[in-house]
């Protein structure tokens, strides 16, 4: 059986107090042994130098660092002059994404798709570092159809990645329907799914309408009158994403990736739940 991949996502803190926060909740979860740490990167690179800083940071602890690299508004010189930065103080892995258009952006730089930044990471690194990209079992929110969707996903792939991430969801079947369909199209590379714990509804909520992932009625209607009771809600939250991880990892998923927002009690909670 082959080694499952466990890790973790982190936004760059923006304040002193912050960066110590999230020192602690990496501190807490390092005790799981994560393959790597994840670091975003804002829409339009915009927190480009904070990333990195969070980057090297994490590095210097001992752990594997994965910074997110989105290529919208940026210049194939800008990328590289970063790539290579990255490329010498060790770094392996990078998150290839798109990401987003920021408001009022006008002009989008050199590419305009992920699988444009993975073929030149290819081009100009070779296999100098693992490339990780997103895939949307419930369909990229801006995507035209279902078809161009998986398109979409097979250039990345085809383009060079090595293994993917999924937006978070919370209908198993629809990451084993979107394996199926990867595999029909000759698309075998790892793809982990990624899992939202639930601390807050109202955000949730915002965070879903905005990247199209589906809170299932089912649970929408109980989480609403929850609202204001954030016990209640964690401890439904936990038996929910609880079990929807056993059935992706029952199901043969190749680990889980888990959104923090810079927060490790609901996710050490999760862990000791499901045994790993």
């Amino acid at each position: 059986m082959k080694k499952r991949t466990f890790s973790f996502e982190f936004f760059p803190p923006k304040t002193p107090e912050g960066i110590e926060k999230l020192r602690a909740t990496r501190k807490q979860l390092a005790q799981t042994q994560p393959e790597f740490f994840s670091v975003t990167f804002g829409a339009g690179g915009s927190t480009r130098d904070r990333t990195l800083e969070t980057v090297l940071e994490i590095q210097g602890e001992g752990h594997l660092a994965a910074p997110h690299l989105s290529c919208i508004g940026a210049t194939r010189d800008s990328l590289k002059t970063l790539l290579d930065e990255y490329q010498a103080k060790g770094i392996k892995r990078i998150v290839a994404l798109r990401g987003d258009i920021p408001s009022g952006m006008v002009e989008l730089g050199d590419f305009s798709y992920a699988a444009d930044l993975v073929a030149f990471i290819r081009a100009e690194y070779g296999d100098a570092f693992h490339l990780e990209v997103a895939a949307y079992p419930e369909f990229h929110p801006e995507a035209p159809s279902a078809k161009a969707d998986l398109d979409h996903f097979a250039a990345k792939v085809k383009a060079g990645a090595d293994s993917a991430i999924t937006q978070y969801f919370y209908n198993p079947d629809a990451y084993f329907r979107f394996l199926d369909e990867c595999e029909q199209r000759g698309v075998t590379v790892p793809i982990v799914p990624g899992i939202m714990p639930i601390s807050n509804f109202t955000q949730l909520a915002r965070f879903s309408d905005a990247c199209g992932a589906e809170i299932p009625r089912w649970m929408r209607k109980p989480m609403e009158g929850m609202a204001n009771d954030l016990p209640a809600l964690h401890a439904y939250g936990l038996d929910v994403v609880t079990d929807l991880c056993d059935k992706l990892l029952r199901g043969g998923a190749p680990g889980l990736h888990f959104y923090t927002l810079n927060q490790a009690g609901l996710i050490s909670t999760l862990w000791q739940r499901l045994g790993l």
